[in-house]
């Protein structure tokens, strides 16, 4: 697999370089070792289907727009307001009795009606009928109420009328001028409905709509209604079908439908057409996609999705998802027999078929134990970024990044109290063409566990983790313009001469085989004296059994032997850290000064810079790890040599809320060989401010006055000089209406790693809330070296509890590698939702 650097946040600097914020050098391997698991939850097969109306309104009104991947971080897609929830309703039992309230009440015993006057209140299985007269006719077990009628049934539905006559068990019957309001919120009206067999309601010139009525002027129109000379609700299929409709914005017409149909508001899934999609691109032409959901039964489902291209044909697509007692699975497919192959000619997709197939899963074996699988298999690795497929998208949500490969994985976790277990076996598909240089993974299995009584009075605790993986051929990364544009580091032209290519190049993925298995025991106890001092002894021991099967390919001679090699690494380390905090408490709050020290003692790495580096090639020296025993990232590189690590941390926690924590420090190599000084396959450590005898300084400050305000920076100064050498500082606040966010980076050179030149920037957000239901919102990423705003995202919405109208537009540059210069793209989203109708996001 090609290591390369892991961009959470992206600064450009002149040639193309893209460098980040948060985090340095990070491959995907070190972040599955280094991940923190989280289960997730099982894919819940619910949710409302739209049905042809969804379709409708997104062709009336979404026509003109395109589709592209992903939305980036910033251009988030709204949520309707909140509603409170709904609350629990019994339904009683069907006892037959009749419960009359009224101010007079007269029964006809000649013709067996019964008839009530005035503020009449009936209740019947459940259902309450309120209105000014009513007579109940129990030959014909018909129900006739008249004036400022209001029923509610057990569901929460209330029928204002003027006029109701049912039968007594509500089949039957006719309502004049009535108007309902559901326990969902939605509202309808209708000069005249007529209900028929217990199932079928006719509304004649009905009007249906989500929207609450405006309190000043309930009379106004809704901010969006549907009204329809005929509107059929079938409540057992639960369907709304509505005849000759149109809909309104604010009482004015935007769209004429001479028919269409909906799920009710009570339907959580239901089959029928989406929301449809309308994209353009130079390659297919434009398109339209109409899908369809098949709601097969309660536990599964299916969706097929026929994309219509001008240029290419049909690519048809399928999803199929199924959750079962303990977990769900899902499978996608898609496939094209492509009309005009030759406008990809010259590439991956130039064939007459190209498909692909998706699938992923997880299932639980009890409540501590889960398996899954995740695969991706294609006709070529450009078919998803051609057709803009599910699968390509930004895993980090970033302005508009893509990923390089797309992993097949099978794995088993367990969670325990004091224990934690992950085995898995990863394939990459390669998305940039180089499939030989993506590893193969199988399997790599950790484990940790925590001794849950004491050994020695002190904690013991120990883990595990066994590698291995295979690659067909060398990755080599060019660390300077030169090389780069010379090929000096490409595959088949590597230079063997080993003053050549290591000034050149750097080695991030090697050819052959790689098995590791290491194991670590560790036991720390603390002692606190009478002087308040904390003393935590530790000791630990490290065991690695290695062997690495390295192919002779040109230029790895230059980084490691090539053969197979053995090799066993122990490390042994014994350490004292020191502890002394002293208090100072005041009537506005108190203040923590902690001196901390660290010694460590144990021999020298053994085979540094001689071995592979898989996962370990993340190296960013700061406060987080200034007292971690090792801090290399991963297993592949382990610290050695005797340290010594000190600093000093301060806490001021105020009465009023509100605290400022700060960290300053620096490391010592006290004897021996430092290992960050020793040069392996990547430079890992060489530039990372550790590989002087004195560490470069670094320094943390965080302080948040409020839940409101939140200010952190992060340093590393020079040793010698005093410059600053990594410089980061954000700043958040969040008020009741509006936002900000502001982070800054500054970054010297580090030419080992291929920085060349120093990078410096800016990235801004923020959003505020101009009125009661209108949000603006933005980002924007300055390069201050090149002085130029690279990367913008604009946006505006309305949200309210029924209606969301947003629309975003970014400008974003995206990069091949490293040295190639930046791509420059545009996107727009407009997104819009009739709550219980139709939601869709148009994008180009």
């Amino acid at each position: 697999m090609c290591w390369r650097p892991h961009r959470l946040f992206g600064l450009v600097v002149p040639g193309g370089r893209v460098v980040a914020v948060r985090a340095a050098l990070q491959g995907s391997w070190s972040v599955l070792r280094r991940r923190t698991i989280v289960r997730r939850e099982s894919a819940v097969v619910t949710g409302v289907r739209k049905a042809v109306f969804s379709a409708a309104i997104g062709l009336l009104l979404f026509g003109p727009l395109g589709l592209v991947a992903t939305p980036p971080a910033f251009a988030q897609s709204f949520t309707y307001n909140p509603r409170p929830p709904k609350p629990v309703t019994q339904r009683p039992a069907n006892d037959g009795q009749m419960l009359v309230q009224a101010n007079e009440v007269d029964y006809d015993y000649n013709n067996s009606r019964v008839s009530a006057v005035g503020n009449v209140q009936l209740y019947y299985n459940g259902t309450s009928v309120e209105a000014d007269k009513v007579i109940y006719d129990q030959k014909t077990k018909r129900l006739h109420a008249e004036g400022n009628i209001r029923m509610t049934d057990v569901d929460g539905k209330i029928t204002y009328a003027d006029v109701l006559d049912l039968s007594d068990d509500y089949r039957d019957g006719f309502v004049d001028s009535l108007h309902v309001d559901t326990a969902d919120a939605t509202r309808m009206a209708a000069t005249r409905a007529d209900r028929s067999n217990g199932n079928y309601t006719v509304f004649e010139n009905g009007v249906y709509t989500a929207c609450a009525p405006c309190k000043d002027d309930p009379k106004k129109p809704p901010l969006w209604q549907v009204k329809g000379m005929r509107i059929i609700h079938d409540q057992i299929d639960k369907m709304l079908y509505f005849e000759n409709a149109q809909l309104e914005f604010f009482g004015v017409p935007l769209a004429y439908i001479p028919y269409f149909s909906a799920p009710d508001p009570t339907v959580k899934r239901k089959s029928g057409f989406l929301t449809p999609n309308i994209s353009s691109n130079s390659t297919y032409g434009y398109a339209i996609e109409v899908p369809y959901y098949w709601a097969i039964a309660p536990d599964y489902d299916a969706t097929f999705n026929p994309r219509f291209m001008t240029q290419q044909g049909v690519l048809m697509q399928a999803e199929f998802r199924q959750r079962l007692m303990d977990g769900s699975y899902q499978i996608r497919a898609y496939g094209i027999d492509q009309l005009d192959p030759g406008a990809f000619a010259g590439q991956a997709g130039d064939k007459q078929f190209r498909g692909g197939l998706e699938t992923k899963g997880e299932f639980a074996l009890n409540d501590k134990w889960v398996w899954g699988w995740e695969g991706i298999a294609l006709s070529d690795y450009m078919l998803l970024s051609d057709y803009r497929l599910a699968a390509y998208k930004d895993p980090f949500q970033s302005f508009l990044t893509l990923p390089t490969e797309a992993p097949s994985q099978l794995y088993l976790t367990g969670v325990g109290n004091r224990s934690y277990f992950d085995a898995r076996t990863i394939y990459y598909e390669s998305l940039s063409g180089s499939q030989s240089q993506v590893p193969v993974i199988w399997p790599v299995v950790d484990y940790s566990n925590v001794i849950n009584h004491p050994v020695l009075g002190g904690e013991v605790s120990y883990k595990t983790n066994f590698t291995n993986l295979t690659r067909s051929d060398a990755v080599f990364d060019a660390i300077n313009p030169v090389a780069a544009a010379n090929g000096a580091c490409l595959l088949n032209s590597a230079d063997s001469a080993q003053s050549i290519i290591r000034q050149n190049c750097l080695m991030r993925g090697m050819p052959g085989t790689y098995t590791r298995l290491s194991g670590e025991a560790d036991w720390r106890r603390s002692f606190t004296d009478s002087a308040g001092e904390i003393w935590t002894p530790f000791v630990s021991v490290r065991a690695d059994a290695i062997n690495a099967d390295i192919s002779n390919q040109p230029g790895v001679s230059s980084f490691l032997p090539v053969g197979d090699t053995q090799a066993l690494r122990v490390m042994p380390t014994v350490g004292m850290e020191y502890r002394y905090p002293f208090i100072n408490v005041q009537p506005w709050g108190s203040t923590t000064i902690e001196p901390i020290a660290q010694v460590i003692i144990r021999p020298n790495e053994s085979y540094a810079g001689k071995l592979p580096n898989e996962d370990s090639q993340s190296m960013v020296f700061d406060t987080s790890n200034l007292f971690e025993v090792d801090k290399f990232s991963g297993y592949d590189r382990v610290e050695g040599g005797g340290r010594a690590n000190a600093g000093v941390q301060a806490t001021t926690q105020f009465d009023r809320g509100g605290s400022i924590t700060a960290v300053f420090g620096q490391s010592y190599q006290l004897f021996g060989m430092n290992s960050y000084a020793v040069q392996d396959v990547t430079n890992t450590g060489v530039d990372s401010g550790l590989q002087t005898p004195k560490s470069d300084y670094v320094a943390s400050l965080a302080y948040s006055p409020n839940r409101t305000y939140t200010i952190a920076t992060r340093a590393r100064f020079d040793q010698a000089t005093g410059n600053i050498e990594r410089f980061e500082t954000e700043a958040s606040a969040h008020f009741d209406r509006w936002s900000v966010s502001v982070l800054y980076g500054d970054y010297a050179a580090q030419p080992d790693l291929g920085f060349l030149t120093r990078r410096e920037g800016v990235l801004v957000s923020g959003s505020v809330k101009v009125a009661n239901n209108w949000v603006a919102q933005g980002a924007a990423r300055w390069d201050l070296v090149a002085n130029q705003i690279n990367q913008y995202v604009v946006g505006a919405g309305y949200v309210d509890d029924c209606f969301v109208l947003a629309a975003n537009y970014v400008t974003s540059f995206s990069y091949a590698t490293t040295t190639s210069p930046p791509i420059l793209g545009h996107a727009f989203m407009l997104q819009i939702g009739l709550r219980t109708l139709a939601n869709t996001n148009a994008q180009n």
